[in-house]
């Protein structure tokens, strides 16, 4: 009997190791080990009831279950409030709670400890440890509630978030090394129709407030807006800094209008407009995404700053240079607007695959980014590629089959599909394309016909320049990928289609262009619309009009554009 009291003696001073049957610690005394012998192997199932609760409670905390664990607490409507907040706020993708020790200190009342880990994802890991007591109530035994014993730092009204964090953003540069776009902060200039008792008055009101920089918007379109998002609020306009200083005593008083201020990749210089901006984007939006961090956060109950728990940021991640020449772009834009039709032009440098310059007028852009992926018709910019299998296949033109002809459309890159980092393209589609191609989407009321985005013509251009197909980017050190077969163009197919674009030269349509001795092109038609596609040393070209005003638009707004270029002091 002594051996067996002070056995049970030294079980409760050394306390229960253990969210389960914990390992004891032998005693030199063999024969309080075997007197011991039945009672270490039933402990599993005589663990004692507050022992059980504790155990019941970190499975609770480990599947989320808010109700669950907080109505095994001494107060379970607000330990269930907390708990709810921290499970919603820390975005977890596992949690495990371990209790590590249980300790009884008398009959009513236990003393237990728990190791916790949250995986936020990898690298994301935070660990702690925790304490807390159990007591016996007259509805039976409780986890006293303390938030301490879940999260360090929990406790009053404070809530714990797991959040992002980010480095200093990047610059994204132009291809010669000046800032193209920064963050800066963005004021927009929302419309709230649950504010607005006079939805008419309102929205003339704004327009009439931003005319002076957004001239197109008006009452009616912004009426149409919020037709369109049956009573949701819409952002009218965003505004930088300098023109909201002077705009905003007009919009403030405005029923309805809210003016909010956000964080937003925008251009250094506010005449470059470019459907390539917005993949921009998307490159500098992927550089934040590697290079975020992350913190837990527990807010504070007298208003200050939340207090940092765990988290890690790491280094900002380097500058973009973008293969955007802005000398150029705003050339391009200049070309584009001249012309009172959808009109697009795409620039390609041959010897790097760089686009380095895409515009679009207001009538494109209300179709979408057609310079990048709107199909058209290929024409007679068929005749290109018709040649070059002809070339390929040693046979006349005409003679050239559909198979042949797609094949040599993917050695001059046209109906490629590329992937671009950060950007949305086709280059065209043909029938009977092989792998990496893109196939011609099927219409059971008309014929399979070739189709070609301006981007696509570009690349064809830059092709015939360089005599195999340029891997294009929009980010220097970000290439294209793509699952065809690119190789060197036949020298004989080369010469054959520089030809042709030497001959161009002596087209009517081309007489615009003829005072560049160093530009040659190959202009075309489809039904009414114009294309021309060129070269000028180490810029490969081509522009496309819609329902074209005349013949040779497309080549004026080339030799717009080059004239734009080499004289900008002009524009």
């Amino acid at each position: 009997m002594l051996v067996v009291t002070a056995t049970k003696m030294e079980i409760v001073g050394m306390g229960y190791q253990g969210s389960r049957c914990r390992r004891l610690r032998s005693i030199g005394v063999v024969g309080a080990v075997a007197a011991l012998s039945v009672t270490l192997a039933s402990c599993a199932t005589q663990e004692s009831e507050p022992e059980s609760l504790v155990d019941k409670f970190a499975s609770a905390l480990d599947d989320g279950d808010a109700q669950a664990a907080g109505g095994m607490t001494s107060y379970p409507n607000a330990a269930s409030h907390t708990l709810g907040q921290v499970f919603d706020g820390m975005h977890a993708e596992s949690v495990d709670y371990k209790v590590t020790q249980y300790i009884p200190l008398d009959s009513e009342s236990g003393f237990f400890t728990m190791a916790v880990n949250w995986h936020f994802g990898e690298g994301k890991e935070w660990n702690y440890s925790t304490q807390g007591s159990v007591h016996k109530l007259a509805v039976g035994w409780r986890v006293s509630w303390d938030p301490a014993a879940v999260m360090p730092g929990l406790g009053g009204d404070r809530a714990a978030n797991l959040v992002r964090t980010d480095a200093p953003p990047p610059v994204v540069r132009d291809i010669g090394g000046g800032p193209l776009m920064t963050e800066q902060t963005i004021n927009a200039v929302k419309l709230d129709p649950a504010r607005m008792p006079d939805p008419v008055a309102s929205t003339n009101a704004l327009a009439k407030a931003i005319e002076p920089v957004a001239p197109l918007i008006t009452g009616q379109s912004l009426l149409a807006d919020l037709a369109a998002e049956q009573g949701k609020s819409i952002t009218a306009v965003n505004l930088r800094d300098a023109d909201f200083e002077i705009l905003e005593p007009d919009m403030a008083p405005i029923p309805g209008v809210v003016l909010e201020k956000q964080p937003r990749l925008i251009t250094v210089d506010r005449r470059v407009v470019s459907p390539m901006l917005d993949p921009l984007r998307n490159v500098w939006q992927a550089n934040r995404d590697a290079t975020a961090g992350w913190a837990v956060q527990v807010s504070q109950s007298d208003g200050a700053p939340p207090a940092q728990m765990a988290g890690y940021q790491g280094p900002p991640g380097p500058d973009i240079t973008s293969t955007l020449d802005t000398r150029l772009q705003l050339a391009a834009e200049d070309a584009a607007v001249s012309v009172g039709t959808p009109a697009a032009i795409v620039a390609i440098q041959p010897s790097s695959g760089a686009v380095v310059a895409v515009a679009q007028n207001s009538q494109a852009t209300d179709i979408g980014p057609i310079a990048f992926t709107g199909l058209f018709p290929a024409g007679e910019n068929l005749e290109l590629v018709r040649n070059a299998a002809a070339v390929m296949k040693g046979v006349a033109p005409e003679d050239v089959s559909a198979e042949d002809l797609a094949a040599a459309a993917a050695t001059l890159g046209l109906g490629v599909d590329f992937s671009i980092p950060g950007l949305e393209e086709t280059t065209g589609r043909l029938p009977h394309a092989g792998q990496g191609m893109e196939q011609v989407r099927r219409d059971a009321n008309k014929v399979d016909e070739a189709q070609v985005s301006p981007f696509g013509m570009a690349l064809v251009a830059a092709s015939v320049a360089r005599g195999s197909t340029p891997v294009p980017m929009i980010a220097m050190g970000q290439p294209a990928t793509t699952q065809a077969q690119l190789g060197p163009i036949r020298p004989d197919v080369t010469e054959r289609l520089r030809t042709m674009l030497r001959g161009g030269v002596a087209s009517p349509d081309f007489t615009a262009l003829r005072g560049y001795a160093d530009v040659v092109g190959f202009p075309a038609a489809s039904g009414n619309d114009r294309w021309v596609v060129g070269q000028r040393g180490d810029m490969a070209f081509a522009v496309y009009v819609q329902d074209a005003d005349g013949s040779d638009m497309a080549v004026k707004m080339a030799a717009r554009m080059l004239r734009a270029y080499d004289h900008p002091s002009a524009q």
